[in-house]
């Protein structure tokens, strides 16, 4: 099974392949997804990594606290969007 892992307070400089080399030693990375803003193009501050299971559980443990390009990152499972509340328009 592949699971999505949630990286969250990302530095506005992160690549993908950035990304990538950093949860790479716990397994294969199946993708790499970074969040943008539609409008400027600009880094929204998370993304999501896809690999199999037991490296993704070994990834989480080892880099959620860690510190990337000044960042202390949240890593974390990703969850189904539908599981939480839905947003409120002001």
């Amino acid at each position: 099974m592949t699971m999505t892992i949630y990286v969250g307070n990302l530095a506005s400089e992160t690549t993908a392949a950035r990304l990538e080399e950093l949860f790479t030693p716990f397994g294969e990375v199946d993708k790499v997804t970074l969040i943008t803003d539609p409008e400027t193009g600009r880094l929204r501050g998370f993304g999501f990594v896809e690999m199999a299971d037991e490296a993704a559980r070994n990834a989480i443990a080892a880099l959620d606290g860690a510190k990337l390009l000044g960042s202390i990152l949240r890593v974390n499972e990703a969850r189904d969007r539908g599981a939480r509340p839905p947003r409120r328009a002001w």
